[in-house]
């Protein structure tokens, strides 16, 4: 497994997850109240929320490869690099805060669209995996043009979100437990730091374009002791964006970024009762799903 291929899954095992916990949820309560009127709208916007950033996956694709070049090339690139960044941060803290109160909220917004109708149902399926989907091609996106690949990229996020397909298939028919507390903090943990080379990359590309000529000297060069080329190397440029060779501005995005976001996503949620108040508390939507 390419090191590339490994981000690529991480990042779609990641958002794939959120999404089938979404659809399990709503799922789970159309179950309950017996309404199976419900389900082809609700899986007819969980097809359209796919099909859309599918689309939009494919627009960034063709823009970056046969409508700009140069300058302009790199500034679509740091842009979309900076949006998957914003993207992913607001994620990874909305599901922390709002774990523990998800499924009464789309329990609630679910018995609405009932009574609304079947387009209701299928706006609200839609919209709740749009939100990952985007995100994840912008991610996914950003993590190819940062490795200067395109098949390895796609595969590992098909595959990882073929892996939450399934985990969440295993939630949904109950045979299989998923600590989903324990795994959504980690994966958030492995997310922050792509999201830092992710970020790094962006300045790298500002940089490039001569947006910020600032920071450009080498904050390192370790090229001579580390060959850019070897295993271990490659490893850590697809994955983190880790690279033998920095300039000051690069360096410091990337390590601001990932003390800053881990600081906050450990620190303690404080509106939260004391039991909970720790960033395991997606635990409960584990409990949640079943």
């Amino acid at each position: 497994m390419s090191s590339v291929f490994f981000a690529s899954y991480l990042i779609g095992l990641r958002d794939g997850l959120e999404a089938a916990l979404v659809v399990t949820i709503l799922l789970t309560v159309l179950a309950r109240s017996q309404r199976r009127d419900g389900l082809a709208p609700l899986w007819a916007g969980v097809a359209a929320a796919v099909i859309v950033a599918a689309a939009l996956g494919a627009v960034l694709t063709y823009v970056a490869t046969s409508l700009l070049s140069g300058v302009r090339l790199e500034l679509f690139e740091a842009v979309t690099s900076l949006l998957a960044v914003a993207m992913v941060t607001w994620m990874i803290f909305w599901m922390r805060r709002s774990a523990r109160t998800l499924k009464a909220e789309l329990t609630g917004k679910l018995t609405n669209a009932l009574g609304m109708g079947p387009v209701a149902i299928g706006a609200l399926a839609f919209v709740a995996v749009i939100r990952e989907g985007v995100e994840m091609v912008l991610l996914v996106f950003s993590a190819a043009q940062a490795a200067a690949e395109t098949i390895a990229p796609l595969a590992g996020m098909l595959t990882g979100v073929g892996t939450a397909v399934l985990l969440g298939w295993l939630m949904y028919a109950a045979v299989a437990r998923v600590n989903l507390g324990r795994l959504f903090t980690w994966t958030a943990v492995l997310l922050i730091l792509v999201a830092a080379g992710i970020a790094k990359y962006a300045a790298h590309g500002f940089q490039i374009a001569g947006a910020l000529p600032f920071g450009t000297n080498d904050a390192y060069d370790l090229s001579s002791v580390i060959e850019p080329t070897s295993w271990y190397a490659m490893v850590l440029t697809a994955t983190v964006n880790l690279t033998p060779r920095a300039t000051v501005l690069e360096i410091s995005v990337w390590i601001a970024y990932a003390i800053g976001v881990l600081a906050l996503f450990f620190r303690p949620d404080r509106s939260m009762p004391p039991a909970t108040a720790s960033v395991g508390a997606p635990a409960q939507a584990d409990r949640s799903a079943a």
